[in-house]
């Protein structure tokens, strides 16, 4: 029972409703040739054909649409290294809000291009000198605004839950009852809140959690039982998942309801990445491509099991996605 959390399922579908009309009901994507060349069957949860691109919309909207009426000219702000910063800037925008964004200055050009054009203010920082929250909070105090954070904030992780909500719903007017779930995560908003969703329907349904190498922190703290941080000096093209440390809210739910993570690599995240455009014709950043990578690399047995992949984005630079697929990575695929 998740009853207890500090999200519900009844959060998750008041999420819903809130976002009913607004948030594309992205599809599950299945190939019957990769299929057969894995020895498994994999569904492919689509997130980068979400509202700006990623997951993030839903989690963005959920949260600003709880702002009381009156306290909304304030404004909000974001931090982001790209996709809740898109999320926020256009749910604000959808509210007619103003919306500040905190970004790293390495964002992705298209993630920063794409938040300035939903009308948000973009301040850069350092991510390897630079406190991006320390920067947040001094915004949120000169301006009264609201802070919407990235993942440890409860309508957050209801919104982001949406995901799992649509997961279960679609599996069942399929007749599919998964055997594994795998997720990206970074903060780990997403995979909480889609892991309260899907348990709710399959209460032992194992979910694992899928990060960068370097940046497996997720995966070190559920082996460990206690939040651990990243290495210093960590680098990884999964620019989406590089959260030092799991949220303070996210990982209570995470260490209830999780398996436990893996690592992938940058090459088998581009691989993954030309492997979702071949067979599901779907373009995935590399962030959002980890999943997936995990199930194609052999990271964790698929053989003869079906298997659902959250895609959480596809907001990438056009040089990325040459790079994905400019080489035969493909050969990590089972075949």
């Amino acid at each position: 029972m998740t009853s207890d959390l500090p999200v519900t399922i009844d959060d998750i579908r008041a999420a819903a409703d809130r976002l009913a009309g607004l948030a594309v009901r992205t599809p599950l994507l299945e190939s019957p040739l990769l299929n057969d060349r894995l020895g498994a069957r994999l569904l492919v949860k689509a997130e980068p054909l979400q509202r700006t691109g990623s997951f993030k919309f839903r989690g963005a909207y959920n949260a600003i649409a709880q702002i009381p009426p009156a306290e909304r000219a304030r404004g909000v702000v974001g931090l982001s290294s790209g996709n809740h910063a898109q999320g926020v800037a256009h749910a604000a925008q959808l509210h007619g809000i103003p919306a500040t964004i905190v970004m790293p200055t390495d964002a992705p050009a298209i993630k920063k291009a794409n938040t300035q054009a939903y009308g948000a203010a973009v301040v850069e920082y350092d991510r390897y000198t630079q406190s991006r929250e320390e920067i947040a909070d001094a915004l949120v105090r000169e301006s009264g605004a609201h802070l919407i954070r990235p993942y440890d904030d409860v309508r957050i992780i209801a919104g982001q839950g949406t995901v799992g909500l649509e997961i279960s719903q679609d599996c069942a007017d399929r007749g599919i009852v998964p055997d594994l779930l795998l997720c990206n995560a970074s903060g780990g908003g997403l995979i909480a809140g889609t892991a309260i969703a899907v348990t709710h329907v399959w209460p032992d349904l194992p979910i694992w959690a899928v990060e960068p190498e370097g940046f497996d922190d997720m995966a070190r703290s559920l082996a460990s039982g206690r939040r651990e941080r990243v290495e210093p000096g960590a680098r990884s093209i999964c620019d989406a998942l590089l959260q030092v440390i799991p949220g303070e809210i996210t990982f209570p739910i995470n260490k209830r309801l999780l398996a436990g993570g893996l690592a992938i690599s940058d090459d088998e995240a581009l691989a993954a990445m030309a492997t979702a455009f071949e067979y599901f014709k779907l373009v995935v950043e590399p962030g959002g491509a980890a999943a997936l990578a995990a199930a194609l690399s052999g990271r964790i047995d698929i053989a003869g099991r079906t298997v659902v992949v959250v895609a959480s984005g596809g907001n990438l630079d056009p040089e990325v996605f040459i790079r994905a697929l400019a080489g035969d990575r493909r050969r990590n695929v089972a075949s």
